[in-house]
């Protein structure tokens, strides 16, 4: 999956286009109702307020040293994990809203910033972080390269990213963010492309569910029933000695992980793995 910016739901760059539309109908002497929509939503500790100071930080950080950038963004990203989403979403429709009932949008978001492109992969970092869905890594790597340029002033090495990525995913489950992760660096290419949606789909639960062992290990033993009725299902109808033989030993090998097992990596490869295999012995 990738994300797109969106300047509509980009509280930074909003802010920072009512700042110059109040200096805008100062100028050609209006009442500015920027003002007032400033006030309305960037103030008090609403989740959309408290989001906005997040761009304000990186707005107002330049040329500072690489491992305090790499805490900037760490330290971001995890705060912004912290929002409720659902809050965020019904007020920046409000925003909007409030916006387009005193501007014409399309010349409100034609105005110029500065600061537009780090604004835009702050936002698309964030959107990535708090998705659900499986969000393809390189725009991970790319926002934050850009967010990192604009904070350190100097140019990223993308393998440095990619590892300080890691390290950063690494925190939350030291078994299972770091090993997904590398895994879907390296896979989301060409190849990714080709991947079973079966494989796909474990991949995102990985992810998604890598806080909740319980939900992990009930999702890992569903997928291993399901491989279990198809191997099963295959069985009966080869002819060949050779497949049959192989069959027969995929299913010995097929078992439910344990309520004391931990779920690892090897639960994830063996998945990956069974679901390559299956999908050659349906061809056969």
């Amino acid at each position: 999956m990738k994300i797109k910016h969106s300047k509509l739901r980009n509280t930074g760059l909003i802010f920072e286009l009512l700042v110059k539309q109040v200096a805008s109908d100062t100028l050609n002497n209006k009442d500015s109702a920027a003002v007032s929509i400033i006030k309305k939503h960037y103030s008090g500790n609403s989740p959309l307020s408290k989001e906005y100071k997040l761009y304000e930080f990186i707005t107002k950080n330049k040329n500072v040293s690489q491992s305090r950038g790499e805490a900037i963004v760490s330290t971001i990203t995890e705060i912004s994990r912290r929002l409720s989403q659902t809050s965020l979403k019904k007020q920046k429709y409000e925003l909007i809203s409030e916006i387009k009932a005193n501007y014409v949008i399309e010349d409100f978001f034609s105005i110029p910033v500065s600061n537009y492109k780090p604004l835009a992969a702050l936002y698309c970092l964030l959107e990535a972080q708090n998705n659900s869905n499986l969000v393809n890594p390189q725009v991970l790597v790319d926002n934050k390269t850009t967010i990192l340029e604009h904070l350190t002033e100097s140019p990223q090495v993308e393998k440095d990213v990619k590892d300080s990525l890691i390290e950063d995913f690494s925190k939350y489950d030291k078994d299972l963010r770091l090993l997904t992760f590398k895994i879907l660096l390296e896979k989301f290419n060409n190849k990714y492309r080709d991947l079973l949606p079966q494989q796909k789909y474990i991949l995102k639960e990985f992810i998604t569910s890598v806080n909740s062992g319980t939900r992990l290990r009930g999702i890992v033993n569903e997928e291993l029933s399901i491989i279990n009725k198809e191997v099963s299902g295959l069985l009966k109808k080869v002819k060949d000695k050779v497949v049959k033989i192989k069959l027969e030993e995929i299913l010995k090998v097929i078992e439910p992980v344990s309520n004391k097992e931990k779920i690892t990596e090897s639960h994830l490869v063996n998945l990956m793995q069974f679901y390559e295999l299956v999908e050659e012995l349906k061809s056969l």
